[in-house]
């Protein structure tokens, strides 16, 4: 061993060649790798929407039959009675703070009151307030399946494709149950229950349905609890559009029935009472056998996570639930069952178009036959030409996970409706090919 080692191995030639070293690494570029939750969350709507040629017609106006939201053309709105009780809500200076992390408590009890019916009985302590009805979602998969247990969730095809959009960010695998158009777009049994295994977290039902606007009878809700109930898996009941159905049809929530099956209901305000932006919704745990004993404890840590729902909207809540009238909702439904009627009658005179009445919600599933326009080589290039030649915009059945389909909103005024109709008339004409046979 050396006593005197050479200059080059100095203790400050050291640090001189680290710093060289150091400077060089920095003069590399910079990436910071995204985490694996982030890159698992995709917005599949948006990825179908983005990859699509929408140039419309510059002669004619855009009508969008595809957003969600029922205030975009400004003939539905809010009551005044909820505009009125949230206004109240922010003069008092009473909820400006932080509220408890599942909700006030006066808050609770008034979405317990509104939402016990049809021989169910909620207790405040069953609801948890949440950043509206997708927030209750989250937490709700996040609650009930766990991806390092490689589990899995059952959700509707076609189906609102947030639901694989949560699964997927926390590793979850997403089973697809097919829903049957020729019977009003109930769910088909045969396959539902053929989708579980052991590792089934947890059944997606949407009642009444985004995207296909049925709404499911009591005696069919009873055949999914029973598969529920002899496999033993817990249900997630999305009832977003309860109550807005439309007349011969009645909405039954899936508590009213289930007294052995565990069910996280999943709700809000943004459909109902026309105010998607007021972020407000809410979890109601249904658990007649105490099998969420665990799953409430779950509810609570997560929601901890927003640390609470808009606090405004909570003080507006209890009168907001009591004093906007009966008949603010049957003009709704009224509104949106004439759309219904004008769009049906519009649609199902188009040669190569097939039109879904629905029963509730606010949307209408149209089906394209395909072999009537070989042009196209699916539902996407399909509504991507509508838009460029017709300036009418509708979603494509990709974005829901089924093909030779699409969704239109049934939220715009009737006589634009009117107008989106005969556009889509001219573009069918044009391309309609009489298949080889008929």
């Amino acid at each position: 061993m050396l006593d005197n080692p050479p200059k080059a191995y100095t203790v400050s030639n050291f640090y001189c060649q680290k710093e060289q070293d150091e400077e060089e690494l920095l003069q590399e570029p910079w990436k910071v790798p995204i985490s694996t939750s982030a890159k698992n969350c995709r917005n599949y709507i948006r990825e179908i929407v983005d990859n699509l040629h929408l140039e419309p017609n510059p002669n004619k106006r855009v009508i969008a039959l595809s957003i969600g939201d029922p205030t975009v053309y400004g003939n539905l709105a809010p009551a005044k009675e909820a505009i009125q009780a949230l206004v109240d809500s922010a003069l008092s200076g009473a909820h400006n703070g932080y509220a408890p992390s599942v909700g006030y408590d006066k808050a609770r009890k008034a979405v317990a009151e509104y939402a016990s019916r049809d021989g169910v009985q909620v207790k405040p302590r069953d609801v948890i307030l949440c950043s509206g009805c997708s927030s209750s979602l989250d937490i709700c998969i996040s609650a009930l399946a766990d991806g390092t247990r490689k589990q899995n969730i059952l959700i509707p095809k076609p189906g609102f494709p947030i639901y694989r959009t949560l699964a997927e960010n926390i590793g979850v695998e997403v089973r697809y149950y097919s829903l049957s158009p020729e019977n009003n777009w109930e769910i088909n049994l045969f396959d539902l229950e053929k989708k579980i295994d052991y590792n089934t977290a947890a059944i997606v039902v949407n009642n009444p349905s985004n995207p296909c606007g049925s709404v499911y009878s009591a005696s069919h809700l009873k055949n999914i609890l029973k598969i529920a109930r002899k496999h033993r898996v817990p249900i997630i009941a999305d009832e977003i559009y309860e109550q807005l159905v439309f007349p011969g049809n009645k909405f039954v929530s899936l508590a009213a029935l289930s007294k052995d099956v565990p069910i996280l209901i999943c709700s809000g305000l943004t459909k109902r009472f026309i105010c998607p932006g007021w972020r407000m919704g809410w979890i109601i745990v249904h658990d007649p056998i105490k099998a969420f004993d665990e799953i409430r404890v779950g509810l609570n840590n997560l929601s901890q996570r927003i640390i609470g729902a808009n606090t405004l909207v909570q003080g507006a809540l209890g009168p907001i639930l009591k004093n906007v009238p009966e008949s603010f909702h049957e003009d709704l439904i009224n509104t949106l069952m004439e759309t219904a009627r004008v769009s049906y009658a519009g649609i199902d005179a188009i040669k190569g178009l097939k039109a879904f009445m629905p029963q509730g919600a606010m949307y209408m599933m149209i089906g394209i036959e395909s072999e009537c326009f070989p042009q196209f080589r699916n539902g996407l290039e399909f509504v991507s030409r509508l838009m460029e030649e017709e300036s009418v915009f509708c979603l494509p059945g990709e974005a829901f996970g089924v093909a030779g389909f699409m969704r239109i909103i049934l939220t715009i005024p009737s006589e634009l409706m009117e107008e989106a109709c005969a556009r889509i008339a001219i573009f069918c004409d044009k391309y309609y090919t009489q298949p080889v046979g008929n």
